[in-house]
């Protein structure tokens, strides 16, 4: 298995936007899948937001959120003690899930094969534990497709060392046009594809992602992998969390993130391409 690391990392400027995401603004793509007693495995569920979104919306169907951060599990743990729904938290890993074959009706993944060094295994257990007619549902970003206004050189310059960083992790952060490849090499024959976007422009939402990135670009997992791996100096990292700041300042300030969604049918006789 490839050395990988979580180029984001579990700090606080991270979390925060992990903590932002719901199943509105994150997994509508398979909305229309779920209903009563639904039961779903939500992997990499980090603090927990969407999987307590979609255990609401399945209720009283099993949601088991799984996360290899004993860290971010603990906080989902105390996230979900707050709500009137049923959520099991567990630690593991997305390679070795710990259910039985066919356990789900929903498999889920938000934002995770972008940071696998083998997402097509990865797709395969998730398809193990999903029954025969279920759904493996995953979606991921393609940080190329990021666009924004106005074009600061600072911008251009944090996406080539996020791009360089997450790569020398064993990641992909150009998941998104992947996606429906790796769908069938994990042998599935039917997979719906759709993309949605993040999009930041109001003052208020601009603010929030300029700071988010401007503090991950000086003080995260990833700016310690730039300057180690000599992707970036310190002082370079400077000047990419300034370019996030002046871009919050422009009064027309934007920015759209896609990211492909994948809904692939589980069925009794799909088998794994040559990999």
């Amino acid at each position: 298995m490839p050395d990988e690391h979580y180029t984001h990392g579990h700090v606080d400027s991270v979390l925060r936007s992990h903590r932002w995401r719901n199943a509105d603004n994150s997994a509508r793509y398979l909305l229309p899948e779920l209903h009563r007693r639904t039961s779903i495995l939500d992997v990499g569920c980090g603090p927990g937001n969407i999987t307590i979104d979609l255990a609401r919306r399945v209720s009283p169907g099993r949601v088991v959120g799984l996360d290899s951060s004993k860290m971010v599990i603990a906080e989902a743990i105390a996230r979900g003690a707050d709500v009137d729904v049923d959520v099991e938290w567990q630690v593991g890993d997305v390679y070795r899930l710990p259910f039985a074959e066919g356990t789900f009706d929903v498999v889920h993944a938000h934002q995770v094969l972008q940071h696998l060094g083998d997402p097509v295994s990865a797709l395969l257990e998730m398809k193990r534990v999903a029954r025969v007619g279920g759904i493996v549902a995953a979606r991921d970003s393609d940080y190329s497709s990021w666009s924004w206004f106005p074009d600061l050189p600072a911008l251009d310059r944090w996406r080539e060392m996020f791009i360089a960083v997450t790569r020398a992790n064993a990641g992909e952060p150009e998941a998104g046009r992947y996606m429906v490849a790796w769908a069938h090499r994990a042998g599935f024959e039917e997979v719906r594809t759709s993309v949605t976007c993040w999009c930041f422009t109001t003052p208020e939402d601009v603010a929030w992602w300029s700071d988010i990135w401007a503090e991950r670009v000086t003080g995260s997992p990833l700016a310690e992998r730039a300057v180690e791996l000599g992707i970036e100096t310190e002082a370079g990292l400077e000047v990419i969390a300034e370019g996030w700041r002046r871009w919050a300042e422009h009064p027309d300030a934007y920015m759209s993130a896609p990211s492909t969604e994948i809904l692939c049918a589980v069925r009794g006789g799909d088998q794994p391409k040559d990999r």
